[in-house]
């Protein structure tokens, strides 16, 4: 099994905790279907899926409108149960926490292309339409406004791939949330070292011989081992790997068994298209129109978002109630895979919380 904690597959020795966490939490599971859903660039789809989970339940103040909806998105080749790993959910969903379910009604959609919800492997393969950030955040938008009667959310979290569409978000419908929590991203184009082994993982997906264009008959193992291996990397979080596996012996084996896990749970059509779906992304020039509070976190050891390029440090004054945090690294940061270990961070969460009360 693979676990997903962050905006990539990673590898961990947590695999099982995803299945066992969400027996545990009082969820609620159920898919939202959209029908002749037009895509921003025009294509359409004749019923567009999305799979989510919810706890808790829905509040309205005395006007009607819902006021302690959150919405929590998942990162790049996730699913709806992603953010109930226990280092998540154990740390904030219960009494007292930042994320109470006894006080919030937590929403955890799986995106386009993701997990239950409509997906290229669900059989028109490349066929499938060519979706987008955009197109995640306006499906999530009518799935919470049509499906769950939700006009209002108390905040969006969101985590790596969750994290840009959180900024998305707060430049399409200003007036939708809160407060805003976009945890290890940066608020640019995906250009440079970011773009550049998203781009290494489709091209090896599709210049693999056994790829057919995307009709193949089993996965093109050369290509998808190529990808994954980029992941594991671009995911991986140094100090703890150097400590977990000092010798070369252990971290060979380490790889040979993650890989092999790896490869029999992903789709190549799938992670063409979600590794594809930054290619638009740029909120850089509009962030002006986020006027709520933002809570901004990346973490020192993020091989994904450097902190060396310093664009969130400058980025963040262009939002009036904004804060940016450095994680700086220790031995529970995780690399970029630090924005699901929530013990490190929650205390910053439980601030932004309390200081967006709108009254």
């Amino acid at each position: 099994m693979k676990l997903y904690i962050s905006g990539i597959v990673l590898f961990a020795g947590l695999t099982s905790a995803v299945s066992q966490q969400a027996k545990q939490w009082p969820t609620h599971e159920d898919n939202f279907h959209i029908a002749h859903y037009h895509f921003k660039d025009g294509e359409t789809i004749d019923d567009l899926r999305l799979n989510y989970i919810t706890l808790g339940t829905l509040h309205r103040d005395a006007q009607g409108h819902a006021d302690n909806a959150i919405l929590l998105l998942h990162g790049t080749g996730g699913q709806a149960s992603t953010l109930l790993n226990p280092i998540f959910a154990d740390e904030l969903f219960g009494p007292g926490q930042p994320l109470d379910i006894s006080k919030y009604y937590l929403i955890l959609p799986a995106d386009i292309g993701h997990g239950k919800s409509s997906k290229p492997s669900d059989g028109l393969h490349m066929k499938f339409p060519q979706y987008d950030y955009d197109d995640m955040v306006a499906s999530q938008h009518q799935m919470l406004v049509d499906g769950l009667k939700v006009d209002h959310l108390r905040l969006i979290l969101g985590t790596s791939m969750g994290c840009m569409q959180s900024f998305v978000w707060g430049e399409t419908y200003p007036g939708f949330m809160d407060a805003l929590a976009p945890f290890a991203c940066q608020a640019v184009a995906l250009a440079g070292r970011n773009r550049e082994w998203r781009y290494m993982a489709i091209k090896a997906l599709k210049d693999d011989p056994d790829f057919l264009g995307g009709e193949y008959k089993s996965e093109p193992i050369h290509g998808l081992t190529f990808a994954n291996d980029l992941l594991a990397i671009a995911g991986a979080a140094p100090l703890q790997m150097q400590k977990n596996y000092p010798t070369r012996e252990g971290v060979e084996k380490y790889v040979d068994q993650a890989i092999a896990r790896t490869n029999a749970n992903t789709d190549a059509n799938d992670m063409i298209f979600y590794l594809n779906a930054s290619r638009n992304y740029d909120p850089s020039a509009h962030l002006d129109r986020i006027k709520v509070p933002v809570l901004w976190i990346n973490s020192a050891d993020d091989f994904i978002n450097p902190p060396e390029l310093g664009i969130a440090e400058r980025q963040v004054k262009e939002m009036p109630r904004a804060k940016f945090i450095l994680l700086p690294i220790s031995d529970d940061t995780r690399g970029h895979g630090t924005h699901t270990v929530a013990k490190i961070w929650k205390g910053y969460l439980a601030e932004l919380m309390k200081d967006s009360i709108t009254k």
